[in-house]
């Protein structure tokens, strides 16, 4: 589990201001992925919210599903019981606002709906299956914060476990829409299974890179991001747990430390270096690096590939680092819902 670490300034607890709404409840939001199984608990401050309990547990509900077009039996019942832990969280948190979403593996499985049927009958959670432009948009607001803007485009990606989504932004006059978006059919999972989680050749690994790569160029075309990044205009920010772990190795941290990784910078030749040393070790000895463990030691290098494709097609030098996404945009839109709700009751004529 990687602990979340409230940041120093979002401590503050702020007199209330009558017309915000959101001041009156406990907030909650689950993003049930491909790979993990995700939630976070939190109350407002004045400068967005304080977490005050979270979740993390590797559940690898799409493991498989790419071959059989279903969830395994085995993976929806780990699954469940990390949703019961999440359930209970919430009760004990007295949480009256929440959302609980599932991507890439509930979208593609034949038996997602059945799945998620079953997720509201023993755990009393009801979760919606979103699209791949929401969970896009979603991960894109958690990710504002850290966008710099000096540049006048960020290019934001977040590697999953079964899709990567890759977000266009304009970052003039504040601007926070997407201008172009991408999801990718490839994250961790589904290319472990495909091309392998040991040790990997250089070619095979190259194959892992070029086949992203492809699948990037039409995207790039359209928008006419190489020119961006040709004239400078374009920054890049990753969220994922890809990014997250490779920013751990890189500053040889003995324990995860989200307050240290989140915000930082990673530069492609590090990037570069670090992935060519993963791809040749085994299982075993990436599992004895404590940011990546056990549970990720035979997805990381998969991840390295889809990131490697990236740099390779935008050659920015370096990329920012974030350890937020989806949980926290949709934190932040219930809170600005709490607040619309309020002013529409307090308005004239009501």
């Amino acid at each position: 589990m990687t602990a979340y670490v409230r940041p120093r300034w979002d401590r503050r607890r702020p007199a209330r201001q009558a017309s915000e709404g959101r001041w009156e409840h406990t907030y909650a939001a689950i993003d049930l992925g491909t790979n993990n199984c995700r939630l976070l608990v939190a109350r407002p401050t004045r400068s967005g919210f304080r977490v005050i309990d979270a979740f993390s547990r590797i559940v690898r509900l799409g493991e498989g599903v790419s071959g059989s077009g279903c969830l395994s039996v085995a993976a929806m019942d780990r699954t469940i019981e990390a949703l019961k832990i999440c359930a209970d969280k919430m009760r004990r948190r007295a949480v009256d606002r929440s959302r609980c979403v599932a991507t890439d593996a509930c979208r593609r499985a034949q038996n997602g709906a059945e799945f998620l049927e079953r997720v509201s009958i023993e755990t009393g959670l009801k979760l919606e299956t979103i699209t791949a432009e929401e969970e896009a948009g979603l991960a894109l607001k958690g990710c504002l914060p850290l966008i710099q803007p000096d540049a006048r485009h960020a290019l934001v990606f977040d590697i999953g476990g079964g899709s990567t989504e890759v977000m266009l932004t304009d970052t003039r006059g504040g601007a926070s829409d997407m201008t172009g978006w991408v999801s990718l059919p490839f994250g961790v999972v589904n290319l472990s299974e495909r091309y392998g989680s040991d040790t990997l050749s250089a070619s095979v690994y190259d194959d892992m890179v070029v086949e992203v790569e492809e699948h990037l160029a039409p995207f790039c075309q359209r928008h006419e991001v190489l020119a961006m990044v040709g004239r400078g205009e374009a920054q890049l920010l990753g969220t994922s747990g890809t990014v997250t772990t490779l920013t751990g190795v890189h500053l040889g941290l003995q324990r995860y430390d989200r307050a240290v990784v989140d915000g930082a910078f990673l530069d492609f030749d590090d990037i570069r270096v670090m992935s060519d040393r993963l791809r040749r070790q085994d299982c075993a000895a990436r599992a004895a690096h404590p940011c990546i463990g056990p549970e990720r030691a035979d997805l990381v290098v998969a991840g390295c590939a889809i990131l490697e494709a990236i740099c390779r097609r935008w050659p920015i030098g370096r990329l920012r680092v974030a350890d937020r996404g989806l949980r926290e945009g949709m934190l932040l839109d219930l809170m600005r819902d709490a607040n619309n709700e309020s002013r529409k009751e307090k308005s004239p004529g009501r």
